[in-house]
């Protein structure tokens, strides 16, 4: 589904970040990327999202070659990127919303049919994530774990076939994060949604990565890829491999 190929990429009067960078991943898979603050993540994640253009080399999603972004890639950030004079609900349809005054493209005006499947979009992730009862209170008013669930409710009433995530989980609480871990897992195994994980925690990537992409130091030029089959499930948490999977992934960081 995502091809990478000799991408290379620096910010002005920098080092490249990226150095003819090649990966791949296919439709369906779930990856978390690791690697230590400074690594090239979140820049991955920005080039994945066309919200960066890489200097030379190619990104394709679906064998269209990336130039701007994609209306079926799906954002999910951790400062949750909601609109403070928004209600909860005016959040989670905000880009149905958009969706509806521009059009499916973007240059035609939608049919009744696009809007009635909009808005029952909608209040079915607001239903599923257990936002109806809060969706008139504001971000203000609402719990950390509140705010990312509108946030994920509203990239999924989009219907994406990618979902990126940015470290969504990194401000929450354990239960809280655990809930929207489990969520997230379940959600592929369902929709079956090619997921890709940025995250600086080796445990979060060894559970929600059945591949883990470790990005060791700039330039990055060579993907290290670790196989993590067992990775998507809660009960391999509490598995010896899930230790050893831990043990191996600080390893790789710790030989950059």
């Amino acid at each position: 589904m995502i091809e990478l190929d000799r991408v290379t990429f620096g910010y002005s009067n920098h080092n490249p970040i990226f150095d003819t960078f090649t990966w791949r991943v296919s439709k369906g898979e779930s990856w978390a990327v690791l690697g230590a603050s400074g690594c090239g993540k979140t820049t991955l994640f920005y080039l994945l999202a066309a919200l960066r253009e890489v200097t030379s080399g190619t990104i394709r999603i679906n064998n269209a070659l990336l130039k701007k972004p994609r209306p079926q890639t799906g954002l999910i950030l951790q400062d949750y990127g909601l609109l403070p004079w928004a209600t909860v609900q005016e959040n989670v349809t905000l880009g149905l919303r958009i969706r509806q005054f521009y059009g499916p493209d973007g240059k035609h005006a939608p049919s009744n049919e696009d809007l009635a499947g909009s808005d029952q979009s909608g209040l079915y992730w607001m239903e599923k994530l257990g936002l109806c009862e809060i969706s008139h209170q504001y971000p203000q008013q609402i719990s950390g774990g509140q705010r990312q669930r509108t946030a994920i409710a509203r990239t999924l009433s989009l219907n994406p076939d990618l979902l990126l995530m940015d470290e969504p989980f990194a401000s929450l609480d354990v239960p809280t994060r655990e809930n929207l871990q489990k969520f997230v897992i379940d959600l592929r195994h369902e929709r079956q949604i090619t997921n890709i994980l940025v995250t600086h925690s080796i445990e979060e990537a060894a559970l929600m990565g059945e591949k883990i992409l470790v990005l060791k130091g700039i330039p990055n030029r060579f993907p290290v890829i670790i196989e993590n089959t067992s990775g998507g499930s809660f009960d391999y948490l509490h598995s010896e491999e899930f230790t050893r999977t831990c043990i191996n992934l600080r390893k790789e960081l710790e030989s950059q």
